[in-house]
């Protein structure tokens, strides 16, 4: 578990949980309380005295609940007294856990198969639990986003940061958008990745000179772009809600309170807008996977009514030869030219004037010529 104490220009870092309830909320900014998700089940105890302590508030049950949940999809929540959003981020997040040891994944699992982009397909849902100046988020096990936005912060409240123009978060909200936004950041990346992987299998696709075999790749690829798209379309629905939420809070008094909620405004916006065009990227690649498997099986289809034409042309060019030896294989004593010593000569000449008249018919008609030219 990570504590961290968020003022204007310092942030300060903790892991004591009973020594924060017992010293209580400080007077200035914001505290963030930040744990693994069986963590969180094992010491939701202390995590509900702690808050009792801070805010006068605890949690209820049916957010517990969600919380500890890991197959829960994005969604938002809220009660008078504080907000709950739950919001799936990227990386293996179903990472078992050591049962001796909460918040520490287990040293040996099991990976899974296909290519490794595939791989980097799996979500597991961050809650956030906002409170005035509260943040208490639920992270899956072995966090990264967690571990990385706290580094990026401690790297904010640095001299050289401030001096910068670099900004610490204001409010819980403030630092649930930050946090949000951070794992949006995730998905913009892999979109790119996915766009070359299916790219490159495109391409195998349509080039005639390869056979592609991949299909159980491009099968899961399908699979993962379907379920991508499932898990944006819920969380643009939770951050759709945060808005419409948001739009109910009063008005602040002063100045600097307004412009705080002015900008609460314009970061979620941003992160939507973000979502929003994960989720058109998403879509573009799944129908760019379908026009790819349709355009490979109509290549395929013109390929083999090529080679069935050039075939027939074949069979055509050969049937009167075929006739033409047959006609004089007759066991008749009166066929002409066969008592000839020239008529051997003369009928295998007819045979290729024949020939090359069919071929010279057939090729102005283009049965002959290829498709591409």
């Amino acid at each position: 578990m990570r504590i961290f104490h968020i003022q204007n220009t310092n942030v300060t870092e903790s892991d004591d949980l009973q020594a924060l309830s017992t010293a209580g909320l400080p007077t200035q900014g914001t505290v963030w309380v930040a744990c693994a998700r069986r963590e969180f089940e094992v010491r939701q105890g202390e995590v509900q005295t702690m808050l009792q302590a801070l805010c006068g508030q605890q949690l209820v049950d049916l957010h517990i609940s969600d919380l500890i949940n890991n197959q829960l999809p994005s969604h938002y929540d809220y009660t008078s007294q504080y907000d709950v959003l739950v919001f799936r981020r990227l990386a293996a997040g179903n990472r078992p856990t050591d049962l001796e040891n909460p918040g520490q994944p287990l040293t040996q699992v099991p990976q899974r198969g296909g290519p490794p982009i595939l791989r980097r397909i799996d979500t597991s849902p961050v809650g956030f639990a906002v409170f005035d100046r509260v943040l208490l988020t639920v992270h899956p096990t072995d966090c990264t986003v967690r571990d990385v936005y706290a580094g990026k912060l401690m790297m904010a409240a640095s001299v050289e940061s401030r001096a910068a123009g670099a900004r610490l978060p204001t409010s819980p909200a403030d630092l649930m958008l930050r946090i949000i936004n951070h794992m949006v950041d995730g998905f913009l990346e892999l979109r790119r990745e996915l766009t070359h992987q299916l790219d490159h299998w495109q391409s195998e696709l349509l080039n005639p000179k390869t056979r592609f075999n991949n299909w159980s790749a491009l099968l899961d690829a399908r699979i993962s772009l379907h379920t991508l798209d499932e898990v944006c379309e819920d969380q643009r629905a939770a951050i759709q809600d945060w808005i419409e939420a948001l739009k109910t809070w009063p008005e602040p008094e002063n100045p600097v309170a307004h412009r705080e909620h002015d900008l609460l405004h314009v970061r979620s916006r941003d992160v939507l807008e973000h979502i929003e065009r994960v989720v058109h990227h998403v879509r573009r690649l799944e129908q760019s996977v379908e026009t790819a498997v349709q355009m490979h099986f109509s290549v395929q289809g013109s390929r083999t009514n090529d080679i069935m034409r050039t075939l027939t042309v074949l069979t055509a060019i050969f049937l009167p030869l075929n006739l033409i030896t047959g006609f004089f294989g007759m066991n008749f004593d009166g066929l002409p030219l066969i008592h000839r010593e020239s008529g051997a000569w003369m009928a295998t000449g007819f045979m290729v004037i024949v020939a090359v008249g069919l071929v010279t018919l057939f090729w102005n008609k283009r049965y002959l010529a290829r498709s591409g030219r």
